[in-house]
C-alpha cells in the first residue's frame, strides 16, 4: 500500500477543526482550491468521502468521523519523531491585548501548543501599547493587538464591535453620572469610550479603575457599573446597555496581526492561530 500524504492529512483535520475550507486555508498559509486538491487526493486515496460539502456547510461523513482520531494520531507521531531528533525546542514568543483576548482563548492557544512537544509557547497579556513597545524592540516575535492610528504594518485580523455592558438587572440611577468600569488611564479603549461620552455630553463618574481585563470584567458582573468592551468578548451574565440609555455608539475597532518570524514551523503555527481568531465566536 502506498503511504498517505500527511500534508493532506493535516489539511483534513484543519478542516474539521475549523469546519471552513477557507479557514484552513488560511491557517497553512495554502489556498482554497489547494487544501481542496489536498482533501481530494486523500479521498481518492482512502475510496471514501470524508466531507459532505454544501454551499453553506461543511460537515464529516461517518468515513471522515471514523478517520479523524487515527489522522490526528498520525500527525501527534510525526510531531514526536521530528521532535525526538530536534536539537532543541522552538519557541514562540506571542504578546496579545488582553482587550482582544477572550473566553475562547484558552482553546485558540491549546491549538497553537499542539503543533508538537517541538514547540514552547510564551504568551504575554497586556495593552496594545506596551505589546507593540516590546514587539519594535525585538522582545516578542509577534503580536495581536488593537490597529495604530499611527502604523501601516501588519495584517488585519477581524474588526472588533463594541458596547456599553452592564450586568443583567443593573439599572442607572436617574440624574447620577453614568457609573464607569475601566482599565487603566492608558488603555486605549479607555479613552475612545471617554471621548465618546464627553461629545455627547454624557456626565460620567469612574467607580472602578485598572487592573487586567478579568479584573474589569468581575467589576461588571458584580453590578458596580458600565463598562465599554468588545461584544466578542464581553463578560456572561452582561448585556449592552447603550440603547436603552441612549449612550453613543462606539466604532468598531480592526485587530491586528504584526509578526517577524521567518522559520516556517513558527509562522505556521501563528497562522492557525489567526485563522482560529478570525472564526466567529459561537453564541
Amino acid at each position: 500500500m502506498r503511504s498517505l500524504d500527511l500534508d493532506a492529512v493535516q489539511a483534513f483535520v484543519l478542516v474539521a477543526d475549523y469546519g471552513s475550507f477557507t479557514r484552513a486555508a488560511d491557517a497553512t498559509g495554502a489556498t482554497q482550491s489547494g487544501v481542496s486538491l489536498r482533501l481530494k487526493r486523500l479521498e481518492d486515496r482512502l475510496g471514501t468521502r470524508l466531507f459532505e460539502r454544501t454551499p453553506r456547510l461543511v460537515r464529516l461523513t461517518p468515513q471522515g468521523e471514523a478517520f479523524l482520531p487515527r489522522a490526528r494520531r498520525l500527525l501527534e507521531a510525526q510531531d514526536e519523531a521530528v521532535a525526538a531528533v530536534a536539537a532543541r525546542p522552538q519557541r514562540l514568543v506571542l504578546g496579545i491585548s488582553d482587550h482582544v483576548a477572550g473566553p475562547e482563548l484558552p482553546g485558540l492557544l491549546a491549538r497553537v501548543a499542539g503543533q508538537g512537544p517541538g514547540l514552547a509557547l510564551e504568551v504575554r497579556l497586556d495593552l496594545s501599547q506596551d505589546l507593540l513597545t516590546e514587539y519594535d524592540a525585538g522582545l516578542l516575535d509577534a503580536v495581536i493587538v488593537r490597529r495604530d492610528a499611527g502604523r501601516r504594518d501588519g495584517e488585519a485580523l477581524f474588526r472588533d464591535e463594541f458596547g456599553w455592558f452592564a450586568a443583567t438587572g443593573w439599572h442607572h440611577r436617574p440624574g447620577e453620572p453614568l457609573p464607569l468600569v475601566t482599565r487603566s488611564a492608558r488603555c486605549g479603549v479607555r479613552t475612545v469610550a471617554l471621548r465618546a461620552l464627553d461629545a455627547a455630553d454624557v456626565a460620567w463618574a469612574e467607580v472602578f479603575a485598572g487592573g487586567g481585563s478579568s479584573a474589569v470584567a468581575a467589576a461588571t458582573m458584580a453590578g458596580l457599573g458600565v463598562s465599554p468592551l468588545a461584544r466578542r468578548t464581553a463578560p456572561p451574565g452582561t448585556v449592552d446597555v447603550g440603547p436603552r440609555l441612549g449612550l453613543p455608539a462606539l466604532a468598531p475597532i480592526e485587530v491586528m496581526l504584526h509578526s517577524r518570524l521567518s522559520d516556517s514551523r513558527l509562522a505556521g503555527a501563528l497562522r492557525g492561530l489567526a485563522a482560529a481568531f478570525r472564526m466567529p465566536v459561537a453564541a
